[in-house]
């Protein structure tokens, strides 16, 4: 089986993971997750994560072929579009972004204009789906549960979960979003562990769960079957699902919730401008 070269990189502000995957044989790699850094309280972006990216990727000469995404990401904002004018490469996510998007928005009443299709995107992968980086295949597995689109790219010997799995220590995804469900993410776990053991698992945040001094992203299937503390060890289904809503039922949202969701359904592009040609962000408030 093939292994990718992998190449991660840490956002302390928001605990997030990035990656470049490059096929062994070529100087063809995908990025996947990646982050616009963002100050909540001034409104102001910068590029200095994707900046980094687009800096390793220059400096090896490499061939970005597609910016990926496992979903519609609530805790940072995606910077496929700032990459993609640098680098190339076409924006995928899951097909059923389309549910995401009509679901959220509804939420922030986003009106006729904003289209609820996926065509911000290039390319909407299904269950089963497969693609190319340079010479190497990659697969699709459709993976819901944390939210309706949330998808799994395996690539060789690696699987890149977004936020199914967490390393062992710390767990499963929160399934308390809207369209969120923990009986869906059961099965969906269930698909990941059913790769062969030794499959690479890189993951979309590390949160150092208490006793772990160093951020960690890379374990394998048989560590999670094994070990991890909300499914590892033949947990039942029953199980697993009182857990997970028992936990959920305890968690706060995440700090930047509200600019992601907008952001990030629309493939990471900010809002139409307004008359005065800056874009504003919408705060719900008091919703009935």
């Amino acid at each position: 089986m093939a292994q990718p070269e992998v190449h991660a990189f840490f956002d302390p502000a928001t605990n997030t993971v990035s990656y470049i995957v490059r096929d062994p044989a070529s100087t063809h790699v995908a990025i996947v997750d990646s982050v616009l850094d963002f100050d909540y309280a001034s409104g102001h972006t910068d590029t200095r994560s994707a900046d980094a990216i687009v800096a390793f990727v220059k400096e090896h000469g490499w061939i970005t072929d597609w910016v990926l995404e496992t979903h519609v990401h609530a805790d940072h904002l995606s910077a496929a579009p700032y990459l993609q004018e640098r680098l190339g490469g076409k924006i995928g996510i899951g097909e059923r972004i389309t549910v995401v998007q009509d679901t959220f928005g509804k939420i922030f009443n986003e009106g006729s204009e904003f289209q609820r299709d996926g065509s911000q995107f290039d390319r909407l992968f299904a269950e089963g789906d497969t693609f190319e980086i340079g010479a190497l295949e990659g697969r699709v597995l459709h993976t819901p549960g944390h939210t309706p689109a949330c998808l799994t790219y395996v690539i060789g010997d690696a699987a890149f979960v977004g936020d199914t799995l967490f390393m062992p220590d710390y767990g499963t995804a929160r399934c308390d979003f809207p369209g969120g469900s923990a009986d869906l993410l059961f099965g969906s776990i269930q698909k990941i562990l059913a790769l062969p053991n030794e499959t690479r698992i890189f993951v979309g945040h590390d949160y150092l769960p208490e006793g772990r001094k160093e951020f960690r992203w890379e374990t394998t299937v048989a560590a999670e079957r094994a070990g991890n503390i909300h499914i590892g060890g033949g947990r039942a289904q029953e199980d697993f699902v009182k857990l997970r809503e028992a936990r959920d039922a305890t968690l706060g949202a995440p700090r930047l919730i509200i600019p992601s969701l907008q952001i990030n359904m629309r493939a990471g592009h900010m809002p139409p401008p307004e008359e005065d040609g800056n874009s504003y962000l919408k705060v719900p408030l008091n919703k009935l």
